[in-house]
């Protein structure tokens, strides 16, 4: 059995988006232009890095582990990497450890020549799929998901490649964005609920295509489009782009959390600036959950946008409360709780002679286990303020997500055990609130969430999962075969 490995990002209590994938097409020096858009689309994944280039004969990989920069730096670390296509892979596991056998572009040598493909997402029936492949001799080289899919296109009895590809993509579960590269040239393809994002740019003639808008706008693409969700974009040698759309026309739920945390502030998803989609929903967090107080504070950075918000609705004045160091490396590697929550104090700190005597509204994008969460509330206390008021720029997180990102089990979200009076005595804050489920979507563009048919998928904080789990639902069973110690171990 495959299972998620679980760990909790850079500081110990994020969720995190676990891939970004980037591809191009048709430019000269097709590798670096990759290499500069996996370095925007960093913060989706910084486990590991892969680039796949094919020069019009050969395809050539290179692969590390830790960062873009780490990697790709240099022309030296390019250089072998010729040809004026190329598809990139930044992640964290999920599905799958940290081994560089498991950094993608994952490729193989299919009857139909060279095939690689980057997979942003998670196959949530990838257990399932993989036992029946091995019963039917295929051999896994990797225990990543995303090898699953190769596995299906190669033995796909249809005749052409995009066949065989749609094929295999019709027995897959869960949420894929997939740049995919073939002697023909490349596929892009969107999961049909469109879960996890996907864009299309232009740099001249060549085409682009990434996770996020603003690796377009590093590498100087202009936007063209987001990838529909269900659609299959074709692009040959040539330049030439054909769309496909094979699996009908389901009501679209992409992944609401992408406006709260995943994406970078200066992207555009779903048509919609993430900006300022975090800065309304501050605007309703206000106006739902107000309080009194001296001071508006992010918890940085993901807290910013959320406060300006909050901040410019209730006419509570914005301040940097708590300063953030840059410099730290990431702590989700640390062994123990002891460590990560030191490491909490080292990259945040509290700017005392703000905060000394005031009531601090405190602004966080999420909570998820709770204990940065309670370092943070302490060291504000620490430093003299008078009244800590903890709002939320979510609802409760009380649900694991199943397609793409990095989330404990429900039993260890602070949501998936507490009600909201029992977490706000266990971070120790004077009071605690979360953004409503409809302010959410508010913020977003939209009146309120469509209970029959919701327009986003936001399963971590209703559990309304829109996708069969066909793997957790076979582990369940499983474990409740077991004794009772080993099964709660297990969970």
């Amino acid at each position: 059995m495959i299972l998620p490995k679980p760990h909790f990002g850079d500081d110990g209590d994020k969720l995190h988006e676990e891939c970004g994938v980037f591809g191009v097409l048709g430019a000269n020096e097709a590798a670096a232009v990759c290499a500069l858009g996996l370095h925007a689309l960093q913060h989706r994944g910084q486990e590991a890095v892969g680039i796949t280039s094919f020069n019009g004969t050969a395809f050539t990989s290179r692969r590390g582990l830790g960062h873009v920069a780490e990697n790709f730096s240099t022309g030296e670390s390019l250089a072998e990497l010729r040809g004026s296509m190329a598809a990139g892979h930044v992640r964290y596991s999920t599905t799958g450890g940290s081994d560089l056998r498991n950094v993608q572009p994952l490729y193989a040598d299919l009857a139909s020549g060279g095939f690689a493909v980057a997979h942003n997402g998670n196959i949530s029936n990838a257990t399932a799929l993989r036992k029946e492949l091995v019963k039917r001799g295929a051999i896994f080289h990797s225990s990543s998901d995303t090898e699953v899919i190769i596995h299906l296109v190669a033995t796909s009895r249809y005749p052409t490649l995009l066949d065989r590809f749609v094929d295999a993509l019709r027995m897959v579960e869960g949420a894929y964005s997939l740049i995919c590269m073939t002697s023909q040239g490349m596929i892009a393809c969107r999961d049909p609920l469109g879960i996890r994002p996907l864009v299309m740019g232009k740099i001249g003639d060549a085409v682009v295509f990434a996770s996020e808008t603003v690796a377009l706008d590093v590498v100087g693409a202009d936007f063209a489009r987001q990838i529909d969700p269900g659609e299959m974009v074709e692009v040959d040698l040539d330049g030439n782009i054909r769309s496909h759309r094979p699996f009908g026309a389901p009501a679209p739920r992409p992944c609401i959390f992408e406006h709260v945390y995943f994406s970078r502030p200066d992207s555009v998803f779903n048509d919609r600036s993430v900006y300022e989609s975090r800065k309304h929903i501050g605007i309703e967090l206000a106006k739902e959950r107000p309080v009194e107080a001296d001071l508006v504070v992010p918890v940085p950075d993901s807290g910013v946008p959320a406060a300006i918000g909050y901040s410019q609705q209730s006419g509570i004045p914005f301040e940097l409360g708590i300063i953030r160091s840059h410099y730290v490396g990431r702590t989700f590697i640390q062994p123990s709780d002891g460590a990560r929550n030191a490491s909490v104090k080292r990259k945040h700190n509290a700017n005392r002679a703000l905060v000394e005597g005031k009531r601090i509204v405190l602004i966080d994008d999420s909570i998820v286990r709770g204990t940065t969460s309670l370092k943070i509330i302490e060291m504000m206390r620490d430093a003299g303020a008078r009244e800590v008021h903890f709002r939320v720029a979510s609802p409760p997180t009380g649900y694991g997500c199943y397609y793409g990102v990095d989330t404990p089990e429900r039993s260890k979200l602070l949501a998936g055990r507490m009600d909201v009076d029992a977490m706000c005595s266990f971070i120790k804050a004077d009071s605690l609130a979360f953004v409503s489920i409809d302010g959410l979507y508010r913020a977003v563009g939209l009146a309120a969430r469509d209970n029959a048919c919701p327009q986003y998928c936001d399963a971590c904080f209703t559990g309304d999962y829109p996708t069969p789990l066909t793997d957790l639902a076979g582990r369940r069973d499983a474990e409740t075969q077991l004794p009772l110690p080993v099964a709660e171990a297990i969970a």
